[in-house]
C-alpha cells in the first residue's frame, strides 16, 4: 500500500511539473543544441562519443569550473569571502596539484571512461535526440545520483579516516589544510577509485540516456569544486539545494580532519553526530562576532 502511495505521489509530481513546463517559453538554445547533438551523432561513432566526448566534458567542465576560485585569489575584494584567510594559496601548491590532477585524469580516470561505451551497449542506453529525457527528469535523476553518491561518500570517506589506513591513502588529499577548487580531485589513485565508485552507482540506477552521464559529471564537478573552493561566496545558487553542505562545511573538514564526512548534503553527519565539532565551532564564531560588535 505504501509503495502504491509513493508511486502515485511521484506520478502526480511528474504531471504537475509537466503541466508547469507547458507554460514556460521555448528555450532559445534548444534548437542549436539539437542541431549540434544530431551533427555529433551523424559524424562520430558511439565509441568516440562515449569515450572522447565524456573525456572532453570532464576536462572542460573541471578546469572551467576551477577558473572563478583561481581568479578570486588575485581580487582583493574577494578575500573577505575566503574562509581560512590566514592560509593563502601558493603557486608551488597549485602547480603540484595540477601535475597530480593530470596524472589522475589520464592514467586513472581515462581508463574508466573508456568503459563508458561498453556500459551503454550492455544496458542498451540510447544516444538519439528523440529519446533524451526532459530537463526536469534529468534534474531529478542528477539529484537522485547525488543522494546515492553522498551516502557512499560519507561511509567510505569516514572509513578512509580510520587511523589504521588514513596515512596510506586519504592523507594525500589532506595535504592542503586550506583547500582550493582545483584540489577537489587531488587524491591518491586508490581514493580516486574507492570514492569514485559512488559516482557510478547512480548512473547504473537511473541512466536512460547518455546525456545523463554528462549532466551528472557536470553536476558532481560543480558541487565538489564549490565545496573545495575555500570561498563562501554569497548568492551562490547551489545554496538553494535543500540540505546542501557548501564550502564552509567541507572547509572545516580540511581544517579539523575530523567530522563533516559527507560530500554534498548534511543529513548523514547530522544523523551520526559527526558534525558536532563543526556546530561547536560555528557557535564559538558567533560569540566572537557578537563580542567584536559590542566592543566596536
Amino acid at each position: 500500500m505504501a509503495t502504491n502511495d509513493s508511486v502515485n505521489i511521484l506520478n502526480s509530481a511528474y504531471l504537475a511539473v509537466e503541466y508547469i513546463d507547458s507554460f514556460l517559453p521555448d528555450n532559445p538554445l534548444q534548437q542549436p543544441f539539437k542541431n549540434a547533438w544530431n551533427y555529433m551523432l551523424d559524424n562520430y561513432t558511439k565509441f568516440q562519443i562515449a569515450t572522447w566526448g565524456s573525456l572532453i566534458v570532464h576536462e572542460a567542465s573541471y578546469f572551467l569550473l576551477c577558473v572563478p576560485g583561481f581568479v578570486f585569489q588575485f581580487i582583493p575584494y574577494m578575500q573577505k569571502y575566503k574562509i581560512q584567510q590566514d592560509k593563502p594559496e601558493t603557486w608551488e601548491k597549485q602547480w603540484k596539484c595540477f601535475k597530480t590532477l593530470l596524472f589522475n585524469h589520464f592514467f586513472i580516470q581515462l581508463p574508466l571512461i573508456c568503459g563508458t561505451y561498453y556500459f551503454t551497449e550492455y544496458f542498451n542506453i540510447p544516444y538519439e535526440w528523440e529519446q533524451m529525457p526532459r530537463w526536469y527528469v534529468l534534474l531529478a535523476q542528477c539529484f537522485g545520483c547525488a543522494v546515492i553518491e553522498d551516502a557512499w561518500h560519507y561511509f567510505l570517506h569516514r572509513l578512509l579516516h580510520h587511523k589504521r589506513i588514513y596515512k596510506y591513502i586519504h592523507k594525500v588529499h589532506h595535504e592542503f589544510v586550506s583547500p582550493f577548487g582545483m584540489q577537489a580531485e587531488y587524491a591518491h589513485p586508490l581514493e580516486t577509485l574507492i570514492l569514485g565508485t559512488g559516482f557510478f552507482i547512480g548512473i547504473v540506477v537511473f541512466c536512460n540516456h547518455v546525456i545523463l552521464l554528462w549532466a551528472w559529471v557536470i553536476c558532481r564537478l560543480m558541487e565538489t569544486i564549490d565545496v573545495h573552493s575555500g570561498y563562501d561566496v554569497p548568492l551562490n545558487p547551489l545554496h538553494l539545494v535543500p540540505f546542501y553542505a557548501g564550502a564552509r562545511f567541507h572547509d572545516f573538514h580540511h581544517m579539523n580532519f575530523i567530522g563533516n564526512y559527507a560530500s554534498t548534503f548534511t543529513w548523514w553527519d547530522r544523523i551520526f553526530g559527526t558534525d558536532s565539532q563543526f556546530i561547536a565551532y560555528k557557535e564559538k564564531e558567533k560569540k566572537q562576532q557578537l563580542m567584536t560588535k559590542k566592543a566596536n
